[in-house]
């Protein structure tokens, strides 16, 4: 059976880490756990829990499992449950890997619902747009060709899109069908080069780095709350993020780790994106030997943050798209406008 495609909602998800906490916090055996699972689960949950129940009884460990399904559980997830295994507190990892499932969820829903407004407007603009090529435009251009008057370009270029609209209907749509097919697949084989251009724009950019940290800050909190070394904390922290910048920052504080000093030094060395606050807090929780509960300060801090930027973000997008639309609009009816205006204006002549 294939395992790396297999792919569960964020509520399955949830819900099976939850059930497996609740049950082995009760005492019950962990193979007992996965065949009382099995019973009311179908789809991509059951062929998960059987992959896990066969390792489980080959003595394989739940971490060697989770890791043949990399669209569910990524390597920062499998670190932390094997870690636990080796340390025996599996049950209270799965509750701190279910918590931090769902302040993922609301980080990511928080963005997404950040983009519902674009979107929208977006949506309407090409509603708008289909509108005046399928119906408006027509009707004018015949007058037009009747009176065999001269149009400007931007008349010229509009009836040329009505015309290939409604006499091309089934190779235009095709087209556009085939273009948008080509850009996701495109997307798909390579969706870290694409999210590096998107992160890199101006006004993205600045946000972009707010959740890379604040994703690097809760994963590294919750690594080093499983016991796992720093160093190895911080190699897999490296997947976490999308922004190279931010990449190469954990890479170099990586570096500086292995040759002896703080996290906080190699940090200071990336002070344009590293924010002094979170340097700071990070001093403080080495010095008091609780990095990781600083690193969940840090988590919660940058969290707010990202929350307001998002806020700022969206107040100032709403307007500015709305401005943009109404431009374009007024531009094409100007287009349509514009040569009846010519012909009145002849006639009265």
């Amino acid at each position: 059976m294939s395992t790396k495609r297999i792919s569960i909602s964020n509520k399955e998800k949830i819900g099976l880490i939850s059930n497996l906490h609740t049950m082995l916090s009760a005492g019950i055996p962990i193979l007992e756990t996965v065949d009382s699972l099995l019973e009311d689960v179908k789809g991509n949950m059951r062929k998960l829990l059987l992959v896990l129940r066969e390792d489980l009884i080959q003595g394989k460990k739940v971490s060697f499992a989770f890791a043949k399904f990399p669209k569910i559980f990524d390597k920062v997830t499998v670190n932390i449950i094997k870690a636990s295994e080796e340390a025996g507190n599996l049950d209270t990892t799965l509750n701190d890997i279910k918590e931090n499932i769902k302040k993922d969820i609301e980080f990511n829903d928080k963005i997404k619902s950040a983009l519902i407004y674009p979107v929208f407007i977006m949506f309407v603009f090409v509603a708008v747009l289909l509108m005046i090529l399928v119906v408006v435009v027509p009707k004018i251009s015949n007058v037009f060709l009747r009176l065999n008057v001269e149009l400007p370009l931007p008349t010229r270029i509009m009836i040329s899109m009505s015309d290939a609209l409604i006499n091309n209907t089934i190779p235009v749509v095709l087209g556009i069908g085939f273009a948008i097919f080509i850009i996701m697949f495109l997307f798909k084989k390579n969706k870290r080069a694409f999210i590096s251009i998107l992160v890199s724009l101006p006004a993205i950019s600045t946000l972009a780095q707010k959740v890379d940290l604040t994703r690097f800050s809760r994963g590294l909190y919750l690594l080093l709350s499983a016991g796992i070394p720093i160093t190895s904390a911080l190699e897999l922290a490296e997947e976490i993020v999308s922004k190279r910048e931010m990449q190469r920052a954990i890479k170099q504080t990586k570096e500086m780790v292995f040759s002896g000093k703080k996290l906080s030094d190699g940090l200071k060395l990336n002070k344009a994106i590293i924010p002094s606050i979170m340097i700071k807090i990070v001093e403080a929780g080495e010095k008091t030997g609780s990095l990781d509960r600083s690193m969940q300060d840090v988590s919660e801090y940058l969290d707010y943050e990202v929350s307001s930027s998002l806020k700022t973000l969206t107040a100032l997008i709403e307007p500015l798209l709305l401005v943009i639309v109404g431009v374009m609009v007024g531009g094409m009816m100007m287009a349509i406008i514009s040569p009846i205006y010519s012909i009145v204006g002849q006639i009265g002549g």
